[in-house]
């Protein structure tokens, strides 16, 4: 699997989600909306062997959106008014 040039979840804060190992999550790609549209909180532990990247972002008014693509070099996820939200987040 190639996700070259998408922007990398370099860390996970949100323990509860079945994506995340040790703080790093391990979903193929995620889709940022209003926090983090692929978080799961189920028992069984998700996920492949790799580093997940940011697939979309529904974000528009982030700085880092353009054409609903994140831009960032790195993206970290975490608990901020929600289970699961960007922390690299920042508005026009």
């Amino acid at each position: 699997m190639t996700t070259m040039g998408l922007p990398i979840v370099s860390t996970c804060g949100s323990t509860g989600c079945s994506y995340n190992h040790d703080s790093d999550c391990h979903a193929a790609a995620i889709t940022v909306t209003s926090g983090c549209g692929t978080y799961v909180e189920a028992a069984a532990e998700a996920g492949i062997d790799t580093q997940a990247t940011v697939g979309a972002c529904h974000r528009a008014e982030c700085v880092h959106n353009s054409a609903l693509e994140c831009g960032a070099e790195s993206v970290q996820i975490g608990p901020s008014g929600g289970v699961a939200d960007c922390l690299t987040y920042s508005a026009r």
